[in-house]
């Protein structure tokens, strides 16, 4: 299982946060492979690796993921995608994923990962997309048979910086009720404006699923209102440089006193939730215009002023982290304490790309839980 993992308490002492049930919305399917799995996979492919032993392998993909850059950071990609090439590979990455996120108290999780990335071995879009869903099946399973519950869907994103948005979008339409719930598009955001994509988001919107798109991540405010008004995003993958559109109007002794730009107030007042990923913001240097260390993520400022923010952990073999460490970080942080982590958990809840119903199930599943913490 994942090592990042562990048995995180609120600070002070008090509730387990990996024994409380949570909601993974901003999860990639090729950041989070086991160090194991890929030594083996490698091996049974004949694809070299950087290193041939699994804790120092861990190691490297978070020295070289700690870089200040998104372009770097994205290129240890090329190790987990390469062993995830073949229907096998893909569906052992598809289950161990799954058990990990069980093992962390996630109750539902969506799972982004881009199809056209995993063609180079002869399987076409519409059997990768199969062979990822038999492994999330089988994850769930296991889940289920050690105790506990969990929900997954899949995410289909398309490469920005590609030419095949609509073929994509066709594809996630097509596989919509055999576990694919939404859209997204993924990669270098500068220079690639999701205006780019205008006919598939056009298409998806005819067929009514869902999209979130990565924004104001890489890029600011117009990749933020590209998402927004040519992607028709219901969520914003990360988002987090929307910060940029609230300025400090005054201060005094107690309380400080902001306006909100416009990009801002849309998505506050229509409830778009944020899909903030703590460390992930911090290695690729989302944040750095406010600072280097966790206490500048504009995540509280976010959070105070009511917009829906949500936890995640974006890649978690990059990152070496879990839904349970970042929320422990989060408090440790900020101050947070229960109440704050169920709230952000509600609004990853709220954010489903599920039926309303069932988002409300989802929604009271989190309040017992977190009450009988």
């Amino acid at each position: 299982m994942n090592s990042a993992i562990d048995n995180y308490v609120m600070p002070g002492g008090g509730a387990n946060i990996a024994a409380l049930p949570k909601v993974s919305l901003h999860d990639h399917l090729d950041g989070g492979l086991r160090p194991q799995t890929i030594i083996e996979l490698a091996d049974a492919i004949g694809m070299a690796v950087p290193v041939a032993e699994a804790a120092p392998l861990a190691t490297w993909f978070a020295d070289q993921s700690d870089s200040g850059s998104l372009v770097e950071y994205l290129k240890t990609f090329d190790v987990t995608t390469g062993v995830m090439q073949t229907r096998e590979g893909l569906t052992r990455v598809a289950r161990e994923f799954v058990q990990d996120l069980g093992t962390d108290g996630v109750v539902y999780g969506e799972i982004r990962w881009a199809p056209e990335q995993h063609l180079t071995r002869g399987l076409s879009l519409d059997e990768a997309v199969e062979a990822v869903q038999e492994g999330l099946d089988a994850g769930a399973e296991d889940v289920a048979n050690a105790g506990g519950s969990i929900r997954v869907g899949q995410l289909i994103s398309a490469m920005r910086h590609a030419d095949r948005g609509r073929e994509i979008a066709e594809l996630a339409v097509r596989h919509r009720g055999r576990g694919v719930v939404g859209f997204d598009i993924a990669g270098a955001e500068v220079g690639f404006p999701a205006s780019n994509m205008r006919d598939a988001f056009d298409f998806l919107a005819r067929n009514y699923l869902p999209t979130t798109v990565h924004a104001g991540e890489a890029d600011g405010l117009e990749s933020i209102r590209g998402a927004l008004f040519d992607g028709r995003a219901l969520r914003l993958g990360h988002g987090v440089r929307l910060a940029e559109d609230i300025v400090t109007s005054s201060e005094d002794d107690e309380n400080t006193y902001v306006t909100l730009g416009p990009v801002a107030q849309w998505v506050k007042d229509r409830e778009i939730a944020l899909e903030l990923s703590p460390s992930s913001n911090l290695q690729t240097g989302a944040i750095e215009q406010w600072g280097e260390e966790l206490v500048d993520h504009p995540f509280d400022l976010l959070y105070q002023l009511g917009f829906r923010v949500t936890v995640n952990t974006d890649n978690r073999l990059m990152s070496a982290t879990s839904l349970t460490r970042e929320l422990s970080l989060l408090a440790e942080t900020f101050g947070y304490d229960l109440t704050d982590l169920a709230v952000f958990q509600l609004n990853a809840a709220a954010s489903a790309f599920l039926p309303i119903e069932e988002r409300e199930e989802l929604a009271d599943i989190i309040t017992a839980g977190f009450d009988a913490a």
